[in-house]
């Protein structure tokens, strides 16, 4: 039995509300939250990055699973706002953690789904014995051009997980949907990503995470009713909404892990930090379905069963509801400083 050892979550405490966003830009505040189901948005300050807000994950991953670092043999951070271009963010994790060296590590993209796509490769590297255990991270501080309809949603923050044996939530199943879908996609040297507005919805992130969740559902002979908790990838509150519809997924069974409506948008970290929050509250023997999305486009579904491991596990470290709750508000011009959109010479 494989999955998942050990999780974590990192925020960063800065928020900006939607409404603020939306007065600057001359929009009505209602008409944004209301069509986005996004309240306000979490905010990396200065010094916070891909890689610090990783190296807390990670942390927090360790010691809910109770794990020695020096046991994982294996690294992944998916992201697309990784720090350099050409330096390894899971360089700087392996170090900060104090993982032995002899592992393999890299960084993954793939738009929002990078930190999922880490997840098979951790599982499949753990099943055929090639790691004791690995980890794999989805974070990014996401980019939005100033006024683009991206900037009300784009955050900061992440969630690590440790894969191996004897696990708190064992991964029953996992499978993929990719297609060439150009729905969203940033340039080199470009600053800020671009997208295909609408084009972003029916072809793109519908599409695939109805599409890939099916696949799933198929393969493992498992039915809605059958699933206790959902998690999709939340660009915003109403797309995994819509999503869950279409599947016949009673809301009920996605609240739990919707933390966009509170955080916005991470990126990688979302459907990761929607999971994080799940298993924080979970209890033995329950079951739980994650699709992913990231544009270009893929999904990534996982079903998983929590174990007794879980048992008390949540405690160890800071919950991701923790780091939701604590926040410190910004209006934009003080956004707009620590998020280096004002240029000067």
């Amino acid at each position: 039995m494989f999955g998942i050892v050990g999780w974590g979550a990192y925020v960063p405490q800065f928020r900006i509300r939607v409404d603020e966003i939306a007065r600057v830009w001359g929009r009505e505040p209602r008409e944004i939250t209301d069509g986005l189901g996004v309240s306000e948005k979490a905010v990396a300050n200065y010094d916070e990055d891909t890689a610090t807000i990783s190296v807390e994950a990670a942390r927090n991953a360790l010691r809910r699973g109770q794990v020695n670092s020096k046991k994982i043999a294996a690294v992944f951070v998916g992201s697309e706002s990784h720090p350099y271009v050409i330096k390894p963010t899971a360089a700087t994790v392996v170090e900060a953690i104090g993982a032995s060296p002899y592992l393999t590590a890299g960084d993954l993209e793939f738009a929002c789904k990078a930190g999922t796509a880490g997840m098979q490769a951790c599982l499949g590297m753990a099943k055929s014995g090639m790691v004791e255990y690995g980890m794999t991270i989805g974070t990014d501080t996401a980019q939005g051009r100033p006024g683009d309809a991206l900037e009300y949603t784009a955050a900061s923050g992440g969630a690590a997980f440790i894969v191996g044996a004897k696990p708190a939530a064992e991964i029953i199943d996992t499978c993929s949907y990719t297609t060439d879908t150009p729905d969203f996609w940033r340039r080199e040297g470009a600053e800020y990503p671009s997208h295909g507005g609408r084009f972003t919805g029916e072809p793109a992130y519908f599409k695939h995470v109805v599409e890939c969740t099916k696949q799933l559902l198929s393969k493992t002979g498992t039915s809605v009713k059958d699933i206790d908790q959902v998690i999709f990838h939340m660009p915003n509150a109403k797309f995994p909404s819509r999503a869950a519809k279409l599947l016949g997924i009673p809301p009920e069974k996605m609240e739990r892990g919707l933390v966009v409506k509170s955080i916005g948008n991470t990126y990688s970290g979302s459907s990761l930090l929607g999971l994080a929050r799940v298993l924080d509250q979970a209890k033995p023997g329950e079951t739980i379905l994650v699709t992913s999305f990231g544009s270009g486009a893929g999904s990534d579904s996982f079903l998983l069963k929590t174990t007794k491991e879980i048992a008390g596990l949540a405690e160890r470290a800071p919950t991701t509801q923790s780091y939701i709750d604590r926040k410190k508000y910004l209006d934009y011009a003080v956004y707009a400083k620590i998020r280096r959109k004002i240029k000067h010479e």
